[in-house]
């Protein structure tokens, strides 16, 4: 694995700053278990603009930044290491995943095609979903002592939120084309701002 450069470091901080306005948009309003949330559509920026590696590592900063206690998150403790014990913390994780295998679908393409770009945003909500709906299933009726089933869980985490996250991943895509069309390719398969 090759080392940050400087400019690696500033991409990967921009996304991970994005990331913190994204969820900060958002904190005050309802107080629903799963909120509705711009992060996905950061997250796919992430990864079709820099990459698997830098995608994935700008999201893991953001988390890390909130487990550390910055309030960072968008619904409360809004950070803190007891946040692993929150419904969303899945979701976050799946942020990580999400923006790695977005940049993996998209790696080595200087502008990709309509097809790969939509397969790569369509599998970066995928991921989201895998890793964030079994584990709010795990923290609801395990940790939380809900009684709640499959359908109520996705009911909860999924249905209300898949149509805008399609809408996400159409506007991230359009605009990872755009602008990856435009920006010369690094060897690690994101982009040269």
């Amino acid at each position: 694995m090759s080392k940050l450069t400087p400019g690696d470091m500033v991409l990967v901080a921009l996304f991970a700053a994005l990331s913190v306005v994204a969820a900060l948009l958002f904190r005050f309003f309802g107080g629903m278990i799963v909120p509705f949330s711009l992060l996905p559509f950061v997250v796919l920026l992430a990864g079709g603009l820099l990459g698997a590696r830098l995608g994935a590592l700008s999201m893991g900063v953001y988390v890390l930044m909130g487990l550390l206690g910055i309030p960072v998150f968008e619904k409360p403790p809004f950070g803190g290491p007891a946040y692993v014990f929150s419904p969303t913390f899945g979701f976050l994780l799946g942020f990580i995943a999400a923006a790695f295998v977005t940049g993996l679908i998209l790696q080595g393409q200087r502008a990709a095609g309509p097809v790969r770009l939509t397969l790569a945003m369509l599998a970066g909500v995928a991921v989201i979903y895998a890793v964030g709906l079994p584990y709010l299933y795990v923290i609801l009726n395990f940790y939380m002592g809900k009684s709640l089933d499959i359908p109520a869980v996705l009911a909860t985490g999924f249905i209300p939120f898949i149509g805008f996250d399609l809408l996400k991943a159409a506007v991230a895509g359009v605009l990872v084309r755009m602008v990856g069309a435009r920006l010369p390719r690094r060897s690690n398969g994101g982009t040269t701002f």
